[in-house]
């Protein structure tokens, strides 16, 4: 019999994605999922071979003893779902993300767990991707010399932003940020699973440590990398169209090297692994790699950088505010295509 048992909240892909990591372990059993639409739902049960469904949540919640529940949903059920699901009874929470449409909201989840003793973990499920993984090993372990600045490029600040700020601190050992400065536009209405984003942004960030960053958003392209990390001696390069998923180009070298990425991560997607991690950190009591608090790092870079731009200042953490600038600016009209 299984250790563990786990209910999932929201049925669709990433409730899907969260539903492979639970069944690679035999610690733990699903016996329970959530989704107001049957039809998702049922689905979900018979590929899992869940025995009971909800079409409310909260019903769940009460109605079964769990020990893990994922939060897979939009953006702007996070906090009321992670909330109801700590106070709970349960161990742990894998929530999808981004944590919540503003900065306030986004700690008050993660307090939430706090006060119940309930172990949180966000899915920035890239720090189990071979080629991050690989590429924060050459960064500091002096292939390129000493890291000073990490960049990236990706659609928006918001969703996208989320999983490239977070690689910023897992590149930068989760050192603590000192300031951020930023700059956003809106001239078209987007919108991410329900939560309005910038048209094309940028955002400077200044490490404690020294380490500087770089991530603009909508038409950049960083010459087709996904992230590029410098040093004093080279550079690395991960991900990009029609290249290999990391490569370094060393000082005085004739050519890119691309490093063999067999055996740097266990077998298993990067979701997968995520929620086996977050397993084991309920067993073993360590801090999850995807933990809340270092969510909530990465988190307070979108927010910071938000909030730079409504202020038209240098922004130096920790960030002031609760609210997220954005949407206050789009409701007060302060920005925007109109």
């Amino acid at each position: 019999m299984a250790l563990f048992k786990a209910g999932i909240i929201g049925c669709g892909g990433r409730g899907r994605g969260h539903a492979q990591g639970y069944k690679a372990s035999s610690d733990v059993e699903i016996v329970a999922c959530a989704d107001p639409f049957a039809d998702s739902r049922n689905a979900f049960a018979e590929r899992f071979e869940v025995p009971k469904t909800y079409e409310d949540y909260n019903e769940m919640l009460d109605s079964e003893d769990l020990d893990f529940v994922s939060v897979c949903t939009w953006i702007a059920l996070h906090t009321e779902m992670v909330t109801a699901a700590a106070n709970s009874g349960i161990k742990a929470i894998h929530c999808e993300k981004p944590m919540a449409p503003t900065w306030g909201e986004s700690k008050q989840l993660y307090q939430a767990c706090v006060d119940n003793n309930v172990m949180i973990s966000c899915c920035h499920q890239r720090r189990f991707g071979a080629q991050f993984v690989k590429a924060k090993e050459l960064a500091n372990d002096g292939t390129i010399g000493q890291l000073y600045r990490v960049e990236g490029a990706c659609p928006n600040l918001f969703d996208w932003g989320t999983h490239w700020f977070d690689m910023f601190f897992f590149y930068n050992n989760d050192e603590p940020a000192e300031w951020v400065m930023g700059q956003i536009d809106v001239s078209e209405e987007r919108t991410v699973f329900g939560v309005p984003v910038e048209t094309s942004g940028i955002s400077w960030i200044r490490w404690k440590n020294g380490l500087e960053g770089l991530l603009a958003t909508g038409g950049a392209r960083l010459q087709g990398a996904a992230n590029r990390l410098i040093g004093t001696e080279g550079i690395i390069e991960v991900g990009g169209r029609d290249k290999p998923p990391v490569r370094v180009l060393k000082h005085g070298a004739p050519a890119w090297e691309a490093p063999d990425l067999t055996g740097v991560v266990p077998e298993g997607n990067d979701t997968t692994l995520s929620v086996l991690d977050l397993i084991d950190c309920v067993k073993t009591g360590r801090e999850p790699e995807l933990s809340g608090r270092k969510a909530l790092q990465s988190t307070e870079l979108i927010f910071a950088t938000y909030e730079s731009s409504r202020r038209r200042a240098k922004i130096v953490l920790p960030l002031d505010v609760d609210d997220s600038a954005l949407l206050t600016m789009l409701e007060q009209g302060e920005i925007g295509s109109g």
